[in-house]
């Protein structure tokens, strides 16, 4: 899908989307839980329908009441009990899914393949060939990457794990584990980036009943749950998705001056930090409970460069890319060495297309240097099939010199659907086909 977008200015208010990253860990503990849940604010993203459509296959009954999501499940293990078939589940493109629900599916006993599709397919999965014998599961692995044959059930015990490479992976022990351990056991963990993600994924599963404690993000310890929550319903609100609204934040600073609302000030998710860089750029940001009113700086100031460590939080780069565009000087951005293995390699994709809008971008070791302030040019460009690429060339084009074009510009649909759509809610001219 090709969509052009002519240079406007925004105005409004505007519902944040629901967050994948609470709605697909609400997926999994719903799935653990011998119970029903109700999701309240479900997500529907690729992502999220990903997630729904995996419990499904691994014995959930899911069914949709309203602005609802009721779930049904006794447990992976019951669940699957009587399946006596070869089972195949797919986790669509989400890297969490993936990352997330392979400790979960290996709980069982069945022998169960693992799939994926699109960029997906190339990430690497080689934790899981290191990780799992350790826990008592045979894996099979295409040179660790998907499809992943994995045979359990997991069998938790202490064990030391790295987690420079994405939390994700510690996200998805700390689910099977808090659901299956017998007595306290720890996971001591090496190298962690991203834990604000990991308090996410304690958060939630905190809510479910369990019963995690950690020392300095380093030893995580365990403990049986204690309260016999079976048949019991859950109750679940997924929050407002600070990562889709770092853009729509972000479009305000740029091109407007816009209310979001539905977004929770005191989140865990990692991507609250975007307003960090947005107090550090100059623009008017007024920020309360129930809602963030962005705008443009006056005239005479303009936007600032800033200093960013994006290590933590590195779904930040393609907004930040975009505000940095506008600040009239340097930017420096830290974590490049974080997207290397994301939808596509965002370092250099950020590069190149930003470069087709006349936006030069350095790369040094784990630093990104945005030279901003010059003219954004009208260009064509492509997302590379990467939500984030065409959401962070869609903002910049609000305030180009001409109409910008983005190919694969559907890429928007794994996390935030109504992009476009909320981008014309406050103004924007976005012609779609």
């Amino acid at each position: 899908m090709t969509v052009s977008i002519i240079p406007s200015q925004l105005s409004g208010d505007i519902i944040a989307p629901a967050s994948k990253s609470s709605m697909q860990r609400a997926c999994a503990a719903a799935l653990l839980h011998s119970g029903t849940t109700i999701i309240q604010n479900p997500g529907n993203s690729n992502d999220d329908l990903a997630a729904i459509e995996l419990i499904k296959n691994l014995g959930a009954v899911i069914s949709n009441n309203n602005q609802e999501l009721v779930i049904h499940s006794k447990g992976i293990n019951n669940n699957l009990v009587e399946n006596e078939e070869a089972l195949v589940v797919n986790c669509g493109e989400s890297g969490l899914g993936i990352r997330m629900f392979t400790p979960i599916i290996a709980l069982s006993n069945k022998k169960i393949t693992i799939n994926g599709k699109g960029s997906l397919l190339t990430r690497p999965m080689d934790f899981f060939d290191t990780i799992l014998p350790q826990l008592g599961v045979n894996i099979a692995s295409n040179e660790g990457k998907l499809p992943l044959i994995i045979q359990g059930p997991l069998l938790p015990n202490e064990i030391t794990v790295d987690g420079s490479l994405s939390s994700q992976f510690l996200t998805g022990l700390l689910f099977a584990y808090a659901s299956s351990v017998k007595a306290p056991t720890n996971i001591i963990v090496t190298n962690l980036k991203s834990k604000p993600y990991i308090d996410l994924s304690l958060q939630v599963l905190t809510h479910f009943g369990y019963n995690i404690s950690h020392q300095n993000h380093e030893t995580f310890t365990i403990l049986p749950k204690q309260i016999d929550s079976s048949d019991k319903t859950i109750n679940y609100t997924v929050e407002g998705d600070w990562s889709g609204a770092a853009f729509l934040l972000v479009a305000g600073a740029i091109a407007g001056n816009i209310c979001v609302k539905g977004l929770d000030v005191f989140s865990t998710q990692a991507d609250k930090a975007i307003l960090q860089a947005l107090m550090d750029s100059g623009c008017r940001l007024s920020v309360t409970e129930k809602e963030i009113i962005v705008a443009k700086p006056p005239l005479t100031n303009g936007l600032v460069p800033f200093h960013f460590n994006a290590t933590d939080c590195p779904d930040l780069f393609p907004p930040l890319v975009a505000l940095a565009a506008f600040c009239n000087g340097k930017t420096v951005i830290e974590g490049v060495n974080r997207l290397a293995h994301k939808e596509s390699n965002r370092g250099l994709t950020l590069q190149e297309e930003f470069g087709k809008l006349g936006i030069t971008i350095h790369l040094q070791d784990d630093l990104m240097i945005v030279e901003g302030g010059t003219q954004i040019k009208d260009a064509t460009v492509h997302s590379h099939h990467d939500h984030r690429i065409a959401m962070a060339c869609a903002i910049t084009a609000l305030n180009a010199n001409g109409t910008v074009v983005i190919e694969n510009a559907d890429a928007i649909n794994k996390s935030y659907p109504s992009f476009y759509s909320h981008l014309q809610q406050l103004g924007a001219k976005v012609l779609l086909p």
